[in-house]
Parts: C-alpha cells; sequence; structure tokens
C-alpha cells in the first residue's frame, strides 16, 4: 500500500521517530564509506515549478547513494506545461517511476498528484508547508541535545510555509514553540493548522526567544513573492543578531533553512558564529530524506 509524504501529520511520532533513527543510521554508513542501496533500479521523479538548491541536490544525490536514479522535471519539459492535466501526468508518471517529489506553489497541486498517482508522492515544499524540511530540522536537533520533547524553538520572521510545518511539529513531539512576528505576518491558521498550548505567538521578539533552546529564522520574503519596503521594516526589529541570541539561553543554537539572505533576517556574524549549527542542518537534509525514500520506495 502506497504511502504519502504531504505533510508533517502524514506521519505518526512513532513512525517519524524511527525516520529519524534510519537518518542516523544511514549518516553513519556514508562516513563509514558503508555501501547501501535498497532502492537500486528504481526511479525518482523529481517536478519543480520553484528553484532549488538544497532540496534538488540532495534528493538527487541521495537516490543516487541509495541505488536509484531520480529524474529532473520542470513544467516547460513536460506536457504540463502546455495543458495537461494534474491527473493525467500522474496517472502516466505513476507508469513509468516509483516515486514523484513536487516542489510548487500550491498545495492543492501535490494533493491533486497524490490522488491520483499509484505510487508515493512526497512534498518538496509548498508555499503552505514544508515537511521535508522540518523533520529534517528535527533531525538536527536530536542529534544536537539528543532530545526533542520539551525543547524550545523560537522562530522569529516571517509566519511562512516552513512556521506552518513548525506548528504542526509542536504539536506532534511536545515541543515548545513561541513565534515571533508582527502581527501582519504571523500564521493564518489554514485548514489542519491548529494553535494548541504549545504554541505561543508574540510580537515581542526577545520574549519570543527567553529560555529558547533553539532559535529558527527564515527568509523574510518567499520564493515568487514581491519584495515589500513596508514588510522587511517591519521586520527589522526581528532580525537574528547577537543582541538577540544573548537574550535567550546561554547555549541556544541557532538554525535558518537557507537560502541566507545575510545582514537581513540574520546577521553574517550569527550565521558564521558559535551559536551556529546551519550548515549541519543543510547536510542533514540528505541523511533524512534518503531515509524518508527508503521507507516510503523501498
Amino acid at each position: 500500500m502506497k504511502k504519502d509524504f504531504l505533510k508533517l501529520t502524514d506521519l505518526t511520532k512513532v513512525e517519524a521517530l524511527e525516520l529519524l533513527k534510519k537518518a542516523s543510521e544511514l549518516k553513519k554508513f556514508k562516513a563509514e564509506g558503508t555501501t547501501h542501496q535498497p532502492l537500486k533500479g528504481k526511479s525518482l521523479g523529481m517536478v519543480f515549478n520553484k528553484n532549488s538548491t538544497r532540496t534538488r541536490i540532495s534528493f538527487e544525490v541521495g537516490m543516487f547513494e541509495l541505488g536509484g536514479h531520480s529524474l529532473f522535471l520542470t513544467p516547460d519539459q513536460m506536457q504540463l506545461g502546455r495543458g495537461e492535466t494534474i491527473a493525467d501526468s500522474a496517472r502516466v508518471l505513476s507508469r513509468y517511476l516509483d516515486g514523484i517529489l513536487i516542489r510548487t506553489f500550491d498545495f492543492n497541486e501535490v494533493t491533486e498528484f497524490a490522488k491520483n498517482a499509484s505510487i508515493p508522492v512526497i512534498n518538496g515544499l509548498t508555499d503552505l508547508n514544508h515537511p521535508i524540511q522540518v523533520l529534517s530540522d528535527l533531525f538536527t536537533i536530536y542529534e544536537k541535545l539528543s532530545r526533542i520533547d520539551g525543547v524550545k524553538i523560537a522562530y522569529v520572521g516571517d509566519g511562512n510555509n516552513v512556521a506552518y510545518s513548525w506548528i504542526s511539529a509542536a504539536t506532534m513531539f511536545g515541543l515548545k514553540l513561541s513565534i515571533g512576528c508582527p502581527a501582519s505576518c504571523k500564521p493564518k491558521l489554514h485548514e489542519g493548522f491548529k494553535i494548541t498550548d504549545s504554541v505561543d505567538i508574540t510580537e515581542d521578539p526577545i520574549a519570543a526567544v527567553k529560555d529558547a533552546d533553539i532559535i529558527y529564522t527564515d527568509v523574510w520574503v518567499s520564493m515568487g513573492q514581491e519584495e515589500a519596503p513596508e514588510k522587511i521594516s517591519l521586520l527589522k526589529p526581528y532580525q537574528i543578531n547577537q543582541s538577540l541570541v544573548e537574550a535567550a539561553k546561554k547555549d541556544v543554537l541557532v538554525m535558518h533553512c537557507l537560502p541566507a539572505h545575510r545582514e537581513m533576517e540574520i546577521t553574517s556574524e550569527v550565521l558564521e558564529g558559535k551559536h551556529s549549527i546551519v550548515f549541519d542542518q543543510a547536510e542533514n537534509r540528505l541523511h533524512l530524506q534518503k531515509a524518508l525514500l527508503e521507507t516510503l520506495l523501498a
């Protein structure tokens, strides 16, 4: 029976924790040079309506290291760009491939693919959520702190797709999530997103990072959105700088899902500083996604 990964809640907490364990094992295999190819002969189609660095490269390398093959597909290379329906494309691709990864704007496109595909579909990012990013980030947090339950995440900046997935993660894993952002940038509650007691939203960035184990941020202007000077001006007090870091725990860790606009949402001083685990975080996309691919496609 096929299983899709369109949002974090497609997994149970137990399933997610198993993926973190598998990611740790695969990371160890890579460090040791151990060959592990459970996806030999398998193919992953990667449909990209948005540009990508980490998602594309980590999935391509991941499929290769697992013994499989990936195909990078864009609308202008497919009949999707000439009016073929998502449903028809999903049915046809299911005859050729073993899995589909989609990175696009509208979450409904991903759900439509999954509804009509007979093979697993993975959400590589939409404007609504970014589940592979946050699942990978949970792996990084577990690796660094040896726990997830009770960890306080301070998400500071724009309440975007990554923030939505962190809301889901807080509910699933017993995290404490404090979102610090201006009123106009607060996450709007879409269907399936609920603010529980584990989630706090404040307009005070200092209050958001108080007692935080992790300070997390993302770009202020998401891909495909127009830069708005008013929005950027509103978000300036939410920059992750040394002063904000010093308002959190002494041993706080700083995360950014990249790409970073240095001196905008985060300073170079912090990004390159002793609290930053940003590049470990980026590396772990590979290991977690390999675990996900093996689980869904093997």
